[in-house]
């Protein structure tokens, strides 16, 4: 009778999910509106058997969405990784709502947002005339409201009218980008969680690009392309360094798992080789470098190789930044320590780690040897939105530290 009855009852639970309260599943075309227009993206819901899971859709990247809480009347979904959430009723076939980016304490960014069903399209469905050639590298320049400029590189791959690819700027990369164009005009956008993208232009005669780029609402910047096969930027090992007087690095931060203070200085980190990378768990570019560290930790650690994050968080307050921490380090398994460095405004962290010459990008990556010198900075971190540049950026990495691993202390003074 038992056995009935809960039968019975999953019958119609199952029912009520698959009735006409129930959320349509499959893909859906979000869009979040920044001061630019409408910044598509998309968004594909499922159902499970402990509710709803999601995901955020950008060319090949698919950004899942653990948190998902769906009632009758409104859908919920938060990233907390990076505190960002959509809050949205149900509105016939649609949902409308809001999109959140939660910048720290008591800095939020709100966009309207609104979802359709079905629609599989992202700027506008694919048209039957031409559309102008874009595929290729460009050497970019994005000029801000203040005159200030400066210089990155696009790659673009185009497919009939559908452009994917990223810009790439000294320090990192602007993740996952995708669009169309549309005759002689471009339209790109992602959001991965934290980044809300927007990007126009107009294909000029002469062929190159003059647009507008929005970052959520407060940010606009004009940007100009031009073609160019050999599009480069500076070396990421020039940027950072360690100012005169200054001939090792050493840091004392509490550990956001709990709270004991690590040092360089410590035993643990004797003859060993020290990768220590200054990011942020609000940082996209420092959720790839995660991902890759936490693949060669344990494949180098017993060669000698051990690594430190110091996470300069978007709270002052250290519990608030702890328990953000850690949930980073529950998301990709991180099994270093992380430790609680500061706030994440650049002139603080340059504040609180003064040997270097400033922090110019989370996430960068110090190299010290055995010996305790820093043999190498490393500033920014290119994710696998820049194709073939991050998987030689990952070897470069690997190489590195197995030239470190290799040397004895003696050898390495």
């Amino acid at each position: 009778m038992l056995r009935l009855s809960t039968l019975l009852l999953s019958a119609l639970l199952l029912a009520g999910c698959t009735g006409e309260d129930a959320l349509p599943t499959g893909r859906w075309r979000a869009v979040a509106t920044v001061p630019g227009g409408p910044l598509p993206f998309g968004l594909d819901l499922e159902q499970t058997e402990d509710g709803y899971s999601a995901a955020l859709l950008n060319g090949g990247e698919r950004v899942p969405v653990r948190e998902v809480e769906v009632t009758p009347d409104s859908v919920h979904l938060n990233l907390p990784a990076f505190n960002s959430r959509i809050a949205a009723a149900r509105v016939d076939a649609t949902l409308e709502g809001t999109l959140s980016l939660v910048k720290g304490e008591g800095d939020v960014e709100r966009l309207p947002f609104r979802a359709t069903h079905g629609a599989p399209h992202r700027f506008a469905p694919s048209g039957a005339g031409p559309a102008a050639d874009v595929d290729g590298r460009w050497e970019v320049t994005f000029t801000g409201g203040d005159g200030t400029s400066s210089n990155a590189v696009g790659t673009f791959t185009q497919d009939g009218d559908r452009v994917t690819g990223t810009f790439m700027t000294p320090t990192a990369d602007h993740r996952f980008l995708e669009g169309t164009v549309r005759g002689d005009s471009l339209f790109l956008s992602t959001f991965d969680g934290s980044h809300a993208f927007l990007y126009e232009a107009e294909i000029q005669p002469d062929g190159t690009l003059d647009g507008d780029f929005w970052s959520g609402t407060r940010s606009h910047n004009t940007w100009t392309a031009e073609r160019d096969s050999t599009a480069a930027l500076p070396d990421p090992y020039q940027l950072t360094y360690l100012k005169d007087g200054y001939d090792t690095f050493d840091f004392a931060f509490p550990s956001a798992q709990d709270s004991s203070v690590v040092r360089l200085s410590d035993p643990r980190f004797d003859d060993k080789v020290v990768l220590v990378t200054i990011a942020g768990s609000w940082c996209p570019n420092c959720h790839d470098e995660a991902r890759f560290l936490e693949q060669i930790y344990p494949r180098y650690r017993d060669q000698g190789l051990e690594i430190v994050s110091l996470m300069f968080e978007r709270y002052a307050d250290f519990d608030k930044a702890a328990r953000q921490v850690r949930r980073y380090r529950e998301k990709f398994d991180i099994s270093y320590p992380t430790l609680i460095a500061g706030t994440s405004d650049k002139d603080a962290a340059s504040d609180a780690l003064p040997m270097l010459n400033r922090v110019l990008s989370y996430p960068t990556a110090i190299f010290v040897g055995r010996d305790g010198r820093v043999r190498y900075i490393h500033t920014g971190f290119y994710g696998p939105g820049t194709g073939a540049r991050y998987e030689a950026l990952k070897q470069e990495f690997t190489d590195r530290i197995e030239g470190l691993l290799a040397e004895s202390p003696s050898s390495s003074s």
